[in-house]
């Protein structure tokens, strides 16, 4: 999804800033090795992010251990559920969900499990794109504590995906008396930002931000990567650009917001400058998409070997059934396997699933691409009904509707 998904939940979590969660099980020096065994017992295989390697991984240790003695121990399992949820995150890496799901293997199928269970096996739900499953678990959630400040904010990231903008707005109502002006904000915000009004809610969410000037680091940097979409909307481009570089500065681990800023760079034409964001960054394969795009349009001779990272880690998540990658594997075929078709097909598969403004770009372009107009004609009458706003998709609707662009 992601696009910062269960961003508001990420905060009371405690485990640090969601991002799109885009990755296919396997480093991108296993990937590139697939099947091949080291020889040599002091290679190395993977360098891990600094962020990481001095992450809660003691903690995680011990805690599986004591969860293997004891699985029914509730505040371990959910600590270890929120920890690997962290990590998922951090690297964009689902299998930590796997570890998190394991964790509350004695609750998984209850009805009746704990209502901090019930929200963490939705906040794992909704980042594997069940989303109906997550709903369920949120709506008994807040029924069995209606004061519930996550549960609330999570289904109201949900139906925000979910393009159900009205539902969402009443799960933002249920917490205003209960959370922080950022939080709120940012909940009415994300909303108001993709219905027509991402002027307002930038200068909205800009008042906040002033109101508030002591913020922790990573509620500011949260607040000024939203800051930086909206932008993009507003057609206010280097306003954009700059939140993206103020949070980065705040937060050089934010690959949520690098890969924001490395697609702005892009579609200013300006792959260099898109590669100086996220070059370096290819265990993240949010970024490695990023790299490999930019790579290619500046004709670089490390372009071919990102590419074939990608494919294998898309081979590898297809070998596990995995389907929730279908807007980046979208942009995959589109933009570095030039197979406009395919990346039609998975478009229009994702559109089924989640309705974000980075849904919406991806199915006009491979529409366009592949010389298919009719087939963004749900998704035009969409940015007809919410107003959308967004420069891009601005100009790419334009042109499937053969009209020229709007200024």
């Amino acid at each position: 999804m992601m696009d910062r998904r269960s961003l508001y939940g990420s905060l009371t979590l405690g485990v640090g800033v969601a991002v799109c969660l885009l990755v296919f099980g396997r480093s991108p020096r296993a990937a590139a090795d697939a099947g091949r065994i080291p020889t040599d017992v002091g290679e190395v295989l993977e360098t891990l992010p600094v962020s990481i390697a001095r992450g809660p991984n003691g903690e995680i240790k011990a805690l599986r251990r004591a969860l293997a003695a004891r699985p029914d121990d509730l505040p371990r399992a959910v600590r270890l559920a929120r920890l690997d949820i962290g990590l998922a995150r951090e690297r964009s890496d689902p299998r930590y969900l796997g570890h998190a799901q394991a964790a509350l293997a004695p609750w998984w199928n209850a009805e009746d499990a704990p209502v901090e269970v019930l929200v963490l096996r939705a906040t794992i739900e909704q980042s594997l794109h069940d989303f109906d499953s997550a709903l369920r678990d949120l709506d008994r959630a807040v029924q069995r504590d209606p004061q519930h400040v996550q549960a609330w904010l999570t289904r109201a990231v949900v139906l925000t995906v979910r393009g159900r903008y009205g539902e969402a707005r009443e799960s933002c109502a249920h917490v205003a008396p209960l959370t922080s002006e950022l939080v709120l904000a940012v909940c009415t915000t994300g909303i108001d930002s993709v219905t027509g009004h991402a002027g307002e809610a930038g200068a909205r969410l800009t008042g906040v931000l002033a109101r508030n000037p002591e913020l922790p680091r990573e509620e500011r940097s949260w607040a000024l990567s939203s800051l930086g979409e909206y932008a993009v909307r507003a057609n206010r481009l280097d306003e954009a650009a700059a939140h993206f570089a103020e949070t980065i500065a705040l937060d050089p681990d934010d690959s949520y917001a690098r890969a924001a800023a490395a697609d702005l760079a892009l579609d200013r034409g300006d792959p260099q400058a898109a590669l100086e964001l996220v070059r370096g960054r290819e265990i993240n394969d949010t970024l490695l998409l990023r790299i490999a795009i930019a790579e290619r349009r500046a004709a670089t001779p490390e372009a071919k070997a990102h590419t074939d990272q990608l494919a294998a880690r898309f081979a590898a998540s297809k070998l596990r059934g995995d389907v929730v990658h279908r807007r980046e594997e979208s942009r995959f075929q589109l933009d570095l396997m030039d197979d406009p078709a395919e990346a039609l097909a998975l478009a229009i598969a994702n559109w089924e699933v989640q309705k974000e403004p980075a849904d919406v770009r991806v199915l006009l372009d491979a529409a366009r691409a592949a010389h298919r107009p009719e087939a963004a004609s749900g998704v035009l009458a969409w940015i007809a009904q919410t107003k959308l706003e967004d420069p891009f998709i601005a100009r790419v609707a334009s042109e499937l509707r053969g009209t020229d662009a709007a200024p």
